[in-house]
């Protein structure tokens, strides 16, 4: 299918091929009809595209301020990687659109296959021939309106949540400071309350047009027209609210807001303009400003949008979802009245020249619409055991392949651990190569397909799992779908990389060894990659072998989850440690060289800080401090090794030394932080290639797991959790 995309690196529009996506459980998959571009919020992002780094850099400081942050963590090298890899990736347009139902997932009962839907979100109502939309993000078109007008839904549920906001009441006088597509729509939304309303924008067309949509009167807001137009409809008291539907870095709208507000007035911000409040004015007068959060009530929650879990309407009466179906009904009785707004329709194959078009300004619009052409479908589309590991009669050591060069991989998920610490790697590897990506986002295949040299991009996993030419499957999915597709994979027979974590729960588990049984095949790698640090490795052979127990301590600086983490989905995804503590735990259990036979762990009330213990055979412990409210600037990961006499310290990769009869200690300056990915991979690709031993034994990652899964067991019971093999 086609989609349109930007290259926010090189500014670059194109209309590109893409997997078609897949049809997730809840949610419908939609043939596009028409979508709306945004004149204001694309076009600022077409334009911000086109800028320098510098100029990037300028008009982003909130996302300076993460890689800052990032550098101090991970140091430069993986940084820019990481950073170039986002930057020099393909990007979505487009959130506002109509078109028809083509599929239905599963707990999906509101629509069927055929109904007409108007589809939101910047992720999911995308310019491209066919999206998947979750439940909460679209609504069904009422009969006799038409495709065309209903594709403003997004943009006018937007409008309607700022007219919320504002509160506004019968016989009210309102000031609309910007007269774009989304101040014309609060122009009516308003007037079709009973509110009279002044418009402001320097375009006389565009004062023209909200004049014949129900302003009462409108003007350039330099001049004397609008004062004196609010002072007659108000008494000389000044508006009851303004709306703020401006862009742009002027501050003469919040000034203006400020002057013809009454006293105690409402000033709700609906666009991205500047705010810089002018004190005394606002203080003097004692205005409310207030915010509108884009569709309304359930942006950004992702329980909301993904999932599917609706707000209790005697408790949130407008969310997203009923804003857009409100909108819908309002133009489609005739209330609000879309079609004056349309100042272009362009055909979808034309995209590109249509972006350049308005952001050259040879196109004077509104709002433009792109029409889609009819097609027919493309395609179907406390005492914690740890588990036995069972091998079927089958399983044997060796790969059930002959040994061949290239190892041919498939890759399932491409998000930013996979572009920025996986596949790096693996391109540019002799012997490899990269056969096919599989996500369930078109987009984010095409990207990795272009950027790492894959031959195929799908959406289609069970199409790559029947493919025998495949030789490895990578899962780099989110934490709850590592254990079933890990599961199908090996079922396939394929041979696994999944990164961490393997399970998030003993069911999880199980399931994978289940699988493993049932086939034979125990070819498997959990994305472990600490112990194959280079730092790491010569520091434990400098540390040398000991005969007495051994206590390590490991310092775990997490730190924060940024707001929107999908780590902070604790419901679906695990907790935090759940998710990465597996990491620690094989470190200590490397360093070790045993598997832990119990833990202890405790956390102090009102955060995400844990104390976990782990005990060995030979009497040996090891601490793991897993906090979330240090110093960001403090490093990441350090551990300390105690035995016989002797210490091994590892400060956060970047320097290792070893006290003993001789002192050792690593180069002050390091390349990079080097975590032992590339090494991990190397040993991964030849144990595939040679039909060798996997580079970690089932049973180690199988005792890793199992303690991760205790430590909440332990939380839960406030005791020990005995890890009993079952073996």
């Amino acid at each position: 299918m086609k989609q349109v995309v930007q290259n926010y690196k090189s500014g670059e529009l194109a209309v590109l091929d893409v997997p078609v996506p897949g049809c997730k459980p809840g949610g419908v998959l939609v043939r596009t009809a028409f979508s709306l571009i945004s004149t204001g919020t694309e076009l600022m992002k077409v334009s911000e595209a086109g800028m320098s780094m510098l100029g990037k850099a300028r008009s982003r400081p909130d996302q300076v301020a993460k890689v800052m942050q990032s550098v101090a963590t991970n140091g430069v090298p993986a940084t820019y990687r990481k950073v170039m890899g986002k930057l020099d990736s393909y990007t979505p347009l487009g959130y506002s659109l109509c078109g028809v139902v083509e599929q239905v997932g599963t707990g999906i009962d509101d629509v069927k296959v055929g109904d007409l839907v108007a589809c939101a979100g910047n992720e999911h109502a995308l310019h491209a021939e066919l999206n998947w939309v979750p439940k909460n993000l679209y609504a069904r078109v009422p009969d006799g309106l038409a495709p065309r007008h209903a594709a403003f839904g997004t943009v006018g549920s937007i409008a309607l949540q700022g007219v919320r906001q504002g509160e506004s009441r019968l016989g009210e006088v309102a000031l609309v400071i910007g007269l774009g597509l989304i101040g014309q729509l609060v122009v009516q939304l308003l007037a079709a309350s009973g509110v009279r309303v002044v418009g402001v924008d320097p375009d006389p067309a565009r004062c023209e047009l909200a004049e014949s949509l129900g302003a009462a009167a409108c003007g350039d807001p330099a001049s004397a027209a609008v004062e004196a137009a609010v002072a007659e409809l108000t008494d000389g008291h000044g508006v009851d609210q303004v709306y703020l539907a401006a862009g742009g870095g002027s501050n003469q709208p919040v000034e203006l807001a400020a002057r013809l507000c009454r006293d105690r007035g409402r000033v709700v911000d609906i666009g991205k303009c500047r705010l810089d409040l002018p004190w005394n004015a606002y203080y003097e007068k004692e205005l409310d400003v207030r915010f509108s959060r884009s569709y309304g009530p359930g942006r950004y929650d992702p329980e909301y949008e993904l999932e599917g879990r609706d707000y209790p309407i005697g408790y949130v009466r407008w969310t997203e979802r009923r804003n857009l179906a409100c909108f819908l009904d309002l133009v489609a009785r005739g209330r609000v009245d879309v079609d004056p707004l349309v100042s272009h329709i362009a055909d979808f194959d034309d995209a590109v020249e249509t972006y350049q078009r308005l952001k050259d300004g040879d196109l004077k619009a509104v709002a433009v619409l792109f029409r889609y052409p009819e097609q027919a479908a493309e395609a179907e589309a406390p005492a914690v055991a740890v588990p036995a590991v069972k091998r079927g009669s089958t399983a044997v050591s060796s790969p059930t392949r002959a040994a061949r060069t290239p190892v041919r991989l498939a890759f399932v998920g491409a998000g930013n651990y996979a572009t920025s610490m996986l596949l790096p790697h693996l391109a540019q590897r002799d012997g490899v190569e990269l056969s096919t990506v599989v996500t369930t986002t078109a987009l984010s295949a095409a990207n990795a397909q272009r950027k790492f040299g894959f031959a195929e991009a799908t959406t289609d996993l069970e199409a790559v799992l029947g493919d025998k030419s495949i030789d490895a499957v990578f899962v780099v999915t989110r934490h709850s779908s590592h254990a079933e597709l890990t599961r199908k994979a090996l079922l396939a027979g394929k041979t696994v990389f999944v990164e961490k974590p393997l399970a998030l729960t003993e069911d999880e588990l199980s399931g994978v060894l289940a699988a493993v049984e049932e086939s034979g095949n125990d070819r498997l790698q959990v994305g472990f990659n600490r112990r194959f640090a280079p730092l790491l490795q010569e520091a434990r052979n400098r540390f040398g072998a000991r005969t007495g127990p051994a206590s390590l301590r490991y310092l775990v600086n997490a730190g924060q989850l940024t707001h929107g983490s999908w780590y902070l989905q604790q419901g679906t995804e695990g907790s935090r440690f759940a998710g990465e503590g597996g990491h620690f735990i094989d470190t200590a259990s490397w360093l070790l060289d045993a598997d832990p036979v119990s833990v202890y762990a405790v956390a102090p009330s009102g955060n995400e800080d844990l104390q976990v213990v782990l005990r060995y055979p030979d009497g040996s412990t090891a601490t793991i401090s897993y906090v979330t409210t240090g110093a960001p600037g403090f490093p990441k990961e350090t551990l300390d090794l105690v035995a016989d006499g002797k210490v091994l310290r590892l400060d956060d990769f970047v320097r290792a030394s070893v006290y003993a009869r001789k002192r050792w200690v690593s180069s002050r300056l390091p390349k990079a932080r080097d975590k032992g990915q590339s090494a991990e991979l190397a040993a991964f690709v030849k144990a595939v290639r040679t039909g060798g031993p996997m580079p970690v034994p089932l049973e180690s990652l199988v005792a890793t797991t199992s303690a991760t899964l205790a430590v909440q067991a332990g939380l839960a019971g406030g005791a020990p959790v005995t890890l009993a093999s079952a073996r």
